[in-house]
């Protein structure tokens, strides 16, 4: 398994190229990502019965005006919800790979549901790796928890996956106990879960972590661009944006 260098290519549009009319992690703003040639990034959580959704958050309200959580409601249910600003339902994955359809690289992030980035995972890495295995097109899998990113490993070895990483302080991550935290932020599971690419904060490049990765050409992704002066000094650690608000030269 090799990182997919169509992901340094062009930058990557963060929960798609949303904007107005075109509600975050939506098919409009997917297509949108895809007519303008960037690349995507999406984040996967589950259905009641499993099923990989392409929604950020754990629970609905802020994107769609609804109460309860994701993972209560069948996929029938969410696709009848319609996403605020838009006037289209939570897609699944598959509808998002049918629109993407092999035309521009993407990112998949799955989401923790262990809920302080523990062991307590594997029901969404099958799923998501059963609906990835025959797709064609650049694509890789990355998320917080490197449990998550070496259970998917064994469910789909031959799909590149990667660590979102960050500081992780208290403040950001009041629900993960601070050994666990100070684990995550020194990057020791790197290796161990299968990662061959990194999504780093961009608050935190300068870190000893990311500096020595970089000095070993180890690709560097960088999360989350609002500007063009924060991609130009980004880049000068990172190797890609991922970004959302504006358009990169």
């Amino acid at each position: 398994m090799k990182f997919p260098r169509e992901l340094l290519a062009r930058p990557l549009a963060h929960r798609a190229l949303h904007g107005p009319g075109r509600p975050e992690n939506s098919i409009a703003a997917i297509r949108a990502a895809v007519d303008g040639g960037w690349g995507i990034e999406i984040d996967v959580q589950p259905a009641s019965d499993g099923t990989p959704m392409v929604f950020h958050d754990y629970a609905l309200d802020r994107l769609t005006g609804r109460e309860g959580w994701i993972r209560l409601h069948t996929v029938e249910q969410l696709a009848a919800t319609t996403l605020l600003g838009g006037d289209e339902g939570i897609p699944t994955l598959q509808q998002v790979l049918d629109a993407v359809a092999g035309k521009v690289p993407l990112i998949v992030e799955i989401k923790d549901q262990d809920g302080s980035l523990g062991p307590s995972v594997g029901a969404l890495e099958r799923a998501t790796a059963d609906v990835l295995r025959d797709y064609k097109g650049p694509v890789a899998v990355m998320g917080f928890n490197p449990n998550s990113i070496r259970v998917f490993g064994g469910f789909a070895p031959d799909i590149p996956r990667g660590l979102v990483t960050d500081a992780f302080t208290a403040e950001d991550w009041p629900m993960v106990p601070m050994a666990r935290r100070k684990k995550l932020a020194e990057m020791r599971d790197l290796l161990t879960c299968g990662a061959t690419f990194i999504s780093h904060n961009r608050k935190a490049l300068y870190s000893a972590q990311v500096l020595k990765l970089s000095q070993r050409n180890f690709p560097i992704l960088t999360w989350t661009i609002r500007s063009q002066d924060h991609a130009d000094l980004a880049l000068e650690v990172a190797d890609q944006i991922t970004f959302e608000g504006y358009i990169p030269k």
